[in-house]
């Protein structure tokens, strides 16, 4: 069975750091990208970060350019999300997914149990 599990999310003050991990298992890792998403209460899921199953390329959505880096180790099958500078805004669950393309994740059927991340003033 395909599983992802994200973990590694905590209280923070901001302008801390923190670095969450999505292990992955069940399917070929080295062949889909993955994707970190987030959701705020009474926000809609919104697309954090995205890495290509070859590690070659990598998405950031605005807010995040500067301040985040997604990495990943496929000895370890595992993605991780550095988040630096973070601020109260950052403050969600995250989320973890997976896609043959980082254009197609969005629509996975693959996620992981949400880690949440809580930035405090």
């Amino acid at each position: 069975d395909v599983q992802l599990q994200a973990f590694g999310g905590g209280l923070v003050r901001a302008g801390g750091s923190l670095r969450l991990s999505c292990a992955a298992s069940g399917y070929p890792f080295d062949d889909y990208a993955i994707g970190w998403f987030r959701q705020a209460p009474g926000k809609e899921r919104e697309e954090v970060a995205c890495i290509s199953s070859s590690g070659g390329s990598t998405y950031y959505a605005d807010p995040m350019k500067g301040r985040f880096t997604i990495s990943s180790d496929n000895a370890k099958n595992t993605v991780y999300l550095q988040m630096n500078s973070l601020k109260r805004e950052d403050t969600a669950v995250y989320y973890c997914a997976l896609g043959w393309a980082c254009t197609v994740v969005a629509g996975s059927d693959y996620w992981g149990r949400g880690t949440q991340v809580t930035v405090s003033s």
